[in-house]
């Protein structure tokens, strides 16, 4: 009788173990989730206006950015960027002749305060399987902002209506990678020269005859601040 005991309780106890132990490895290799990624991304620029209005990348220049996510979830970011996006032209390579008689070339940056918000297409992460978590996913991203152009003729500011679409991939369980596409409306016709500020004699507005960037940037960002696991958490 004593020894029917003392195995029951030893297989119970093995039990035990064993469930702790399984608890634990899943605990261990489930990776931890965090509230915050920051970045950087560089790639090409363009620019859409009266010096070039069909060739997106015409004239290529340079991108940066430098960005601050909040990740709300596995489908929703909030994201802050800082970029510098430079642009070239010239009416020369037109077919439509400008009236103002000589070719214009012009080489001008743009400065940009942006918030956009992003949606996933998947549930972006790695591990949590019953989540349906992607380690790559397609996203679009819509957002507001301030852009600063400063030309040879002078500095001006506007609003701004960056849209994007892009790819992101996660290489280590805080490290992620990304490819994007954006085009960003401001809301003036002064990102290029002067002279060619209503060219046409079509005086622009808020919506009207105003100039576009474009980029394409490669970025990689680190995940941060470690979010709370505990149910009914409150970051």
């Amino acid at each position: 009788m004593a020894i029917g005991t003392s195995v029951k309780c030893l297989a119970f106890s093995l039990l035990l173990g064993l469930a702790a132990g399984e608890a634990s490895a899943q605990a261990v290799a489930a990776p931890e989730e965090y509230k915050f990624d920051i970045g950087v991304g560089a790639g090409v620029s363009g620019y859409l206006g009266d010096a070039n209005e069909t060739a997106l990348f015409g004239d290529p220049g340079v991108a940066f950015n430098a960005s601050f996510r909040y990740l709300a979830n596995a489908r929703l970011a909030i994201r802050g960027l800082f970029t510098v996006n430079s642009l070239a032209g010239n009416t020369a390579d037109m077919e439509n002749v400008l009236p103002l008689g000589q070719p214009v070339e012009f080489h001008s940056t743009v400065y940009g305060l942006e918030c956009r918000g992003e949606f996933n297409f998947f549930n972006y992460g790695m591990g949590e399987s019953y989540k349906q978590m992607r380690r790559w996913t397609p996203y679009l991203a819509l957002g507001v902002g301030v852009g600063l152009a400063s030309t040879g003729d002078g500095t001006y500011a506007a609003l701004s209506l960056p849209m994007g679409a892009g790819i992101k991939f996660k290489a280590r369980p805080r490290l992620n990678l990304g490819l994007e596409f954006c085009m960003t409306k401001l809301f003036t016709d002064k990102a290029d020269a002067d002279a060619l500020a209503d060219p046409y004699h079509i005086k622009s507005s808020f919506l009207k005859n105003t100039d576009w960037t474009s980029s394409v940037v490669f970025s990689i960002s680190y995940e941060f601040g470690r979010r709370c696991v505990a149910c009914n958490r409150l970051d």
